[in-house]
Parts: structure tokens; C-alpha cells; sequence
């Protein structure tokens, strides 16, 4: 069993920054894909930014060139660096691990982010 934790939402004015983490529990960290997913009122869970086990990473449209998928395994977190934030970037932030065998999926309890005008 792996547990997600995520730190570091909160209120911040449209153009600032944050930067969110994730730690995981357990010792198989490095072979997890982690992903980050986001949920504004009234709308779906909605990926955001993804990378694999490797350095490959995934960006969803609206936040590609303001965003930042990175990790680092020896601390078992994964990071999402947030810039040029703006309003519609308000929702509830989560982290998400897939195992490599895609039969296993985490989610952690969600950070709130929240972009004032």
C-alpha cells in the first residue's frame, strides 16, 4: 500500500507562485508514474502534468511553459512548480501514482490552490 501526502497549497494572487509536493510512502517510488490532477468546483478531475518512472513528462495545454512536473527518488516526492498562476488555475490539487504494472493507482487527499484576481 502507498500513501500520498501533498503540502503546499494555498491563497495566492494571480501571477504569483507555489510550488506543490507530494511524498509517498513505501520503497517502489521509482517505478511509479506520479501525476498531478486538478478539480475546480462544478467540473471534472482533470490532468494537469504527468512524467514516468524516467524523465518523461506530460503537460496539459493550459498550464504548458507555467508549470513543472519534476522528482526526486531519493526523497519519495514528487513536485509541482506552479508560476504565472491565474484564477482559473483555482481548485483542489492531486497527486495520483500509477505502479508500472498499471494495476496499481494512489491518490492523496488533494492541496487547495487558490488564485485571487
Amino acid at each position: 500500500q502507498v500513501q500520498l501526502v501533498e503540502s503546499g497549497g494555498g491563497l495566492v494572487q494571480a501571477g504569483g507562485s507555489l510550488r506543490l509536493s507530494c511524498t509517498a510512502s513505501g520503497r517502489t517510488f521509482a517505478t511509479f508514474a506520479m501525476r498531478w490532477f486538478r478539480q475546480a468546483p462544478g467540473k471534472e478531475r482533470a490532468l494537469v502534468a504527468s512524467m514516468n518512472s524516467g524523465t518523461s513528462t506530460y503537460y496539459a495545454d493550459s498550464v504548458k511553459g507555467r508549470f513543472t512536473i519534476s522528482r526526486d527518488n531519493a526523497k519519495n516526492t514528487v513536485y509541482l512548480q506552479m508560476n504565472s498562476l491565474k484564477p482559473e488555475d483555482t481548485a483542489v490539487y492531486y497527486c495520483n501514482a500509477v505502479s508500472s504494472s498499471f494495476r496499481n493507482i494512489y491518490w492523496g487527499q488533494g492541496t487547495q490552490v487558490t488564485v485571487s484576481s
